[in-house]
C-alpha cells in the first residue's frame, strides 16, 4: 500500500511495482526497448534484402528464364529466390504478379509457392543463433554479439568506401543484417523484465489452447506482413525461456497462415489466375496446419509428449518452423494438381479477363525481374513497329486498304506502349535499381520513344500512299525504281535494329549507324533526281509533294534505329559515350565503319538514269 505522504503519481508507482514487481519506469523502457528493437529487425530485413535483390539482380533474371513447368524444378526455383529475398510473401506477391502478367502459368506457380514456403524457413536458422549458450570460445564466436559488430563494420567500409556499385550492394547486405541481429538482441534483452510480470506467463499458457495460438499467430504475421519478422520476434521471447513447447506450436503454424495475406491483398484486382494463385499459397498452409496439428495432438492423447511442457529455444523453434513446412511439402506435393482445381472451384471465373496487364506493378518487390518484364514487353512493342513499317512500305508499290487500316492499328498499339512501358519505367525507376538495371531502365525509356516514332512514320507513309490512290497519282518508272532501292535499305537498317534490340546482337548495333549514313545519301540523290525530273516536266510537283513526304518518313525511320542501335551499344558496352562513338565514326577515322559504310553503299545503289 502507498504511503500517505506519498503523490498521486507515487502512489500510481508503488502500487504497480508491488502488483508487478518491476518499477513503472523500467517497465515502460522495457516495452520501449521491444518495439524499437522490433523496428530495427523491420529495418534491417528490409535493408538486407533490398542489397540482396540489386547483388542478385541478374542471377535472378537467369532463374526466371530458365523456368520449366516442371513441380520440383518450380519447388527449388521458389526455394532459391526466397532465400536471396529473404520473404516468402515478397516471392509470392512475385509469382501472382507473374502470373497475372501471362510470364508463368497457374500450374506453374504450384511448385514455386511450396519452395517459398520451405525457404523462408532459412531466416528462422540465421536468427537462432541468438539463442546460443556456451562458454567455449569457438561456440561464441557463433553469437550474434561476437561477430554482429564486425559484420557492421565491414559493412559500413564497403559501402562508404566501395567504388562499384556490387561493393556497395555487399555491404548493404552486411549492414543490413547487422541492424536485423542488433534488433533482435534488443528485443530479447527488453524482454526479461516482461516476462517477470504474473500475468505473463499465464496468457502465454492461453495460447496452448491451439486455436487461440494459431489466431494470434496469424493475427501478428498479418499485421507486419513478414513471417520471418513474427518468428524472430517470438525466438526473441523464447530466450528468456518462458515460451512453452506447447504455446509456440500452434503459434508457428498461424505464422504460416499469416504470412499468406500480403499475397491475398496484392492479387486484388488482379486476373483470376492471379488470385487463383495466392489462395494456393493460402491452401498449402491452412491444410498443412489442420492435417499436421490434428495427427499431432491426436498422438499426443495416447503418447503424451513430455516436451510440450519446456521451454523452447530459437534454435527449437527453428525446428518447428521447418519440419512444418517439409511435412506440409511432402503432404501437398504429390497433389500439386489437386491444388490447383480446389483453387480454380474457390475462386470462381467472373467471365473471360478483358486483357492480361502486360506490366504488373507488384514484379517491383524484384526490380530486376520487373525491368526483365518491361523489357520483354518493349520486344513486342519493336515487333509491332517493324510491322507497321514493313506493311507501310508495301504500299508504296501496291496499294490495299486492309494493309493501310493495319498500319493504323499498329500506330494506335505503339502509342498504348509508349504510355504503358512509360508510366513503368518511370515508376520502376523510384525502386532499388543496381546501376547497370538503372542505366538499362533509361535506355528503355529512350527507346520506347523510337519505337512509337516509328509507327507514327509508318503511319505517315500509309497516308501518303491513301492520297496517292485517291487522287489516282502515281510515280514515274524512274522514281519507283530509286524508291525501291531506298526502301530496300530502310527494311534492313530496321531488321538490323530489331536485331540487336531483341537478340542483344552487338554486331547488329554496329552496322546500323553506316547503313544509316547510306539512306540519308540516298534520300538527297533521289530528291535531286527528283528536281531535275521536275525542272524537264517529266513529274508534278503534286506527285513531288508526296514522295518528299515519304522520303522524309523513311529517312526518320532509319534515325530512330540509329538511336535505338546506339542504345543498345551503350548497355552492351557499359555506359560508352555515344556522343564521341558516333562522332569517332562519322569523322572517317573508324576502319569498321568506313568498310561496312562501303559495303552498304555498293548494295544500295541507286539505278542509271532511264530518260
Amino acid at each position: 500500500m502507498p504511503t500517505e505522504a506519498a503523490t498521486p503519481m507515487e502512489a500510481v508507482q508503488e502500487v504497480v511495482a508491488a502488483q508487478t514487481g518491476i518499477a513503472p519506469f523500467d517497465l515502460i523502457l522495457s516495452i520501449l526497448g521491444l518495439l524499437g528493437g522490433l523496428a530495427l529487425f523491420l529495418y534491417g530485413m528490409s535493408l538486407m534484402s533490398d542489397g540482396l535483390e540489386r547483388r542478385a539482380g541478374n542471377q535472378l533474371k537467369t532463374i526466371l528464364y530458365k523456368l520449366s513447368s516442371s513441380p520440383m524444378r518450380g519447388l527449388i526455383l521458389g526455394l532459391v529466390v526466397t532465400a536471396i529475398v529473404q520473404s516468402s510473401s515478397a516471392t509470392t506477391v512475385m509469382v501472382v504478379g507473374f502470373v497475372n502478367s501471362g510470364l508463368m502459368k497457374l500450374a506453374q506457380s504450384v511448385g514455386i509457392i511450396i519452395g517459398a514456403n520451405i525457404g523462408t524457413a532459412a531466416t528462422s536458422w540465421i536468427l537462432s543463433l541468438a539463442g546460443i549458450e556456451s562458454s567455449v570460445w569457438y561456440i561464441q564466436l557463433f553469437k550474434p554479439s561476437t561477430f554482429t559488430p564486425v559484420v557492421a563494420l565491414i559493412g559500413i567500409i564497403m559501402h562508404m568506401m566501395g567504388k562499384k556499385a556490387k561493393t556497395k550492394d555487399t555491404g548493404t547486405i552486411f549492414l543490413g543484417f547487422a541492424v536485423l541481429m542488433f534488433g533482435m538482441e534488443m528485443m530479447s534483452d527488453s524482454v526479461d523484465p516482461i516476462t517477470e510480470l504474473p500475468g505473463f506467463q499465464s496468457v502465454l499458457t492461453a495460447f496452448s489452447n491451439p486455436i487461440l495460438g494459431v489466431i494470434v499467430g496469424t493475427v501478428f504475421t498479418a499485421i507486419v506482413q513478414s513471417s520471418s519478422a513474427s518468428v524472430g520476434v517470438l525466438q526473441a521471447l523464447s530466450v528468456s525461456g518462458a515460451i512453452s513447447y506447447s504455446a509456440a506450436i500452434p503459434i508457428i503454424m498461424g505464422q504460416n497462415i499469416g504470412t499468406c495475406v500480403t499475397a491475398m491483398i496484392s492479387s486484388a484486382g488482379a486476373s483470376t489466375d492471379a488470385r487463383r494463385a495466392s489462395m494456393i499459397h493460402l491452401l498449402f498452409n491452412i491444410i498443412g496446419m489442420i492435417v499436421w496439428l490434428s495427427i499431432f495432438y491426436l498422438i499426443n492423447v495416447f503418447v503424451n509428449f513430455a516436451f510440450l511442457s519446456t521451454a523452447i529455444n530459437p534454435m527449437g523453434i527453428a525446428v518447428v518452423h521447418t519440419i512444418f513446412k517439409l511435412l506440409t511439402t511432402a503432404l501437398l506435393m504429390p497433389f500439386h494438381k489437386k491444388l490447383v482445381d480446389l483453387a480454380t472451384l474457390l475462386v470462381r471465373d467472373k467471365g473471360k479477363d478483358t486483357e492480361k496487364e502486360l506490366l504488373d506493378e507488384r514484379l517491383f518487390v524484384t526490380p530486376p525481374i520487373a525491368l526483365a518484364r518491361a523489357r520483354s514487353v518493349t520486344n513486342t512493342m519493336a515487333e509491332v513497329a517493324s510491322s507497321a513499317i514493313n506493311n507501310a512500305i508495301s504500299l508504296i508499290s501496291v496499294y490495299d486498304e486492309k494493309i493501310v487500316e493495319n498500319v493504323e492499328k499498329d500506330e494506335d498499339r505503339g502509342d498504348k506502349f509508349e504510355d504503358m512501358l512509360g508510366t513503368y519505367l518511370v515508376k520502376l525507376a523510384e525502386q532499388s535499381l543496381s546501376s547497370e538495371d538503372s542505366h538499362e531502365q533509361s535506355k528503355l525509356l529512350h527507346m520506347i520513344g523510337d519505337f512509337e516514332r516509328i509507327s507514327d512514320h509508318a503511319n505517315d507513309i500509309a497516308k501518303a500512299s491513301e492520297e496517292m490512290a485517291e487522287k489516282k497519282l502515281s510515280f514515274s518508272d524512274d522514281a519507283i525504281r530509286e524508291l525501291s532501292v531506298m526502301t530496300d535499305a530502310v527494311s534492313e537498317t530496321v531488321r538490323l535494329a530489331l536485331d540487336a534490340f531483341v537478340n542483344d546482337n552487338l554486331e547488329s548495333a554496329m552496322q546500323v549507324e553506316p547503313l544509316e549514313q547510306v539512306v540519308d545519301k540516298l534520300q538527297k540523290q533521289i530528291r535531286t533526281r527528283h528536281i531535275d525530273r521536275l525542272s524537264r516536266g517529266l513529274c508534278s510537283i503534286e506527285q513531288g509533294f508526296v514522295l518528299s513526304d515519304i522520303l522524309t518518313a523513311l529517312e526518320r525511320v532509319s534515325d530512330h534505329c540509329s538511336n535505338i542501335a546506339g542504345c543498345v551499344i551503350e548497355i552492351k558496352q557499359n555506359s560508352m559515350d555515344m556522343h564521341s562513338y558516333l562522332g569517332e565514326m562519322k569523322s572517317g577515322e573508324n576502319k569498321y565503319f568506313n568498310d561496312q559504310y562501303k559495303a552498304f553503299s555498293g548494295k544500295f545503289m541507286l539505278p542509271e538514269k532511264m530518260a
